[in-house]
């Protein structure tokens, strides 16, 4: 008999009432099943009995997480890549060129989708898991270390993440209003702003929500690509205004004087781009049929495909070497920046409502308990979601205060945890699927040595990477940056 796990439960607990075996056993297939079963990535084993069974436990609450279709997870997924980072690649672009600059969003766009199947497919024989700490917990064998070092990871990445959607917004504030207010009182406002808009405690609402902050970004990536292309000349660049440089010009290579430090940054902006698997697990876990993720991963591909490539290469085009992260501080007309930048306040907010809902779940479920303030419209249960929210958003806002530009904000997330939870944590789940027949098909030979690929370039990430993030920070920094709090202008 199946049983019922409550989501307040540890992940001990559900080890010990429902422990499967990742490994086929002798017998339980025939030969040929079982090879053919090992050999493909695209038909995971899926646990139906206890997604059932958890999909049943939680309809008996009053508030009710696993409600999402497919469709309104795809929805979700657009709305969370619908963002101002896009913006950032026609800069990548610049500093990379041409050939670097394509041959790593290609890289990174076929890495994203094997990696996100074999999460899916090791979540399919694990449907327990509610957040990327459970998927690290088992996939490290039930470490509590693992289980530890995750939540950490998780917890500090997406408050940095909200945290750069706060410095955008105090940006957008910025340049709409002509600095028309200290900026530390725009962050206030951001951070204001995204607290209520985060006060919806399923991830259900937010992908609504989501629908109008894609169309958002869409409407914003439009009027950039119809500008840039009706100026004459942009009007600033990284390293000088317009015509300082020379006219517009692109490169196929990096340019002369191009250093390790700028070249792995624009490294670490794709990067960024393509690897939002952080919240997969809590998105599959909010699902109906969290089989049917594949089918919601690949829309999101089939849009990532459009936006990653048409919007950086139109902007690189026109801006050449005056490209800018974003882009649209480029413009050179104030009037088709403005008109360009307003619409990316929303999708900037939703975004980070979206990583707000999910920290705020992680902390506020265990301290609930299995009360029934945990599941349920009580005075308590909703002081206490309430709280942990604006919690989190204001220590996103300390972030937005101290970390001096977007591009510093992108290459560190890049480094410190996309290495973990793009690339490290997705071979280690590999090799729990499939250890004893890695090499039993030419197929799986490839997948194999892919994924041993994927963990070599989460560890060169984690390293080189992480050391070009912070000395670009320093660098900053002691180029007369902004100092924390300040009350500069920060108009694009």
């Amino acid at each position: 008999m199946v049983e019922i796990f409550t989501k307040t439960d540890t992940m001990e607990d559900i080890k010990e009432n429902y422990n499967q075996d990742v490994e086929y056993t002798a017998g339980s297939l025939g030969e040929n099943d079982k090879l053919e079963k090992v050999d493909t990535l695209s038909e995971p084993e899926v646990n139906t009995e206890v997604i059932t069974a958890l999909v049943e436990e939680d309809h008996q609450h009053e508030i009710k997480l696993r409600t999402m279709s497919w469709q309104k997870a795809a929805c979700l997924l657009i709305g969370d890549q619908f963002a101002l980072a896009i913006m950032a690649q026609p800069w990548s672009l610049n500093v990379l060129g041409w050939v670097p600059g394509f041959i790593t969003i290609a890289v990174m766009a076929a890495l994203f989708w094997v990696t996100s199947i074999t999460m899916h497919r090791f979540i399919m024989k694990h449907p327990e898991i509610m957040n990327i700490c459970d998927f690290g917990y088992l996939i490290f064998g039930g470490s509590r270390i693992a289980y530890i070092f995750s939540a950490f990871m998780l917890v500090v990445n997406n408050v940095i993440l909200i945290g750069f959607h706060v410095l955008t917004g105090t940006q957008i504030f910025n340049t709409l209003s002509n600095h028309s207010i200290c900026s530390v009182g725009f962050s206030v406002i951001s951070a204001v702003i995204g607290i209520i808009i985060s006060v919806p405690r399923t991830l259900h609402h937010v992908s609504l929500i989501s629908i109008f902050s894609s169309a958002c970004m869409a409407v914003a990536i439009l009027l950039f690509m119809v500008f840039v292309g009706i100026e004459d000349n942009p009007l600033k660049g990284p390293n000088g205004n317009f015509p300082s440089l020379g006219p517009v010009s692109t490169s196929a290579f990096p340019r002369e004087g191009t250093t390790w430090v700028d070249g792995m940054n624009a490294v670490l902006n794709i990067t960024f781009l393509w690897v939002p698997q952080i919240l997969f697990p809590t998105f599959i876990a909010e699902m109906r049929r969290p089989q049917d993720f594949p089918k919601s991963l690949g829309v999101l591909m089939a849009f990532q495909v459009v936006l990653f490539t048409v919007p950086p290469i139109i902007g690189y085009y026109y801006l050449g070497q005056y490209a800018m992260a974003p882009a649209f501080g480029s413009l050179g007309n104030e009037q088709y920046k403005k008109a360009a930048f307003a619409f990316v306040i929303v999708p900037s907010l939703v975004i980070g409502a979206i990583y707000a809902n999910v920290t705020a779940k992680f902390v506020y479920l265990p301290l609930m308990g299995k009360s029934r303030h945990a599941h349920s419209n009580t005075f308590i249960g909703w002081g206490v979601w309430l709280l942990v929210m604006a919690l989190i958003w204001i220590v996103a806002f300390i972030f937005a205060e101290v970390v001096p530009s977007m591009g510093d904000f992108l290459s560190l997330l890049g480094a410190a945890f996309d290495s973990f939870f793009g690339f490290i944590f997705f071979s280690v789940a590999y090799w729990q699927l499939f250890r004893g027949h890695f090499f039993t098909s030419p197929w799986r030979s490839f997948m194999s040595l892919l994924h041993v690929f994927i963990l070599i370039m989460g560890l060169f990430i984690l390293g080189p990477g992480l050391y070009a993030a912070v000395e670009s920070i320093i660098e900053d920094y002691s180029g007369g940056t902004r100092p924390a709090f300040s009350c500069g202008n920060l108009s694009l």
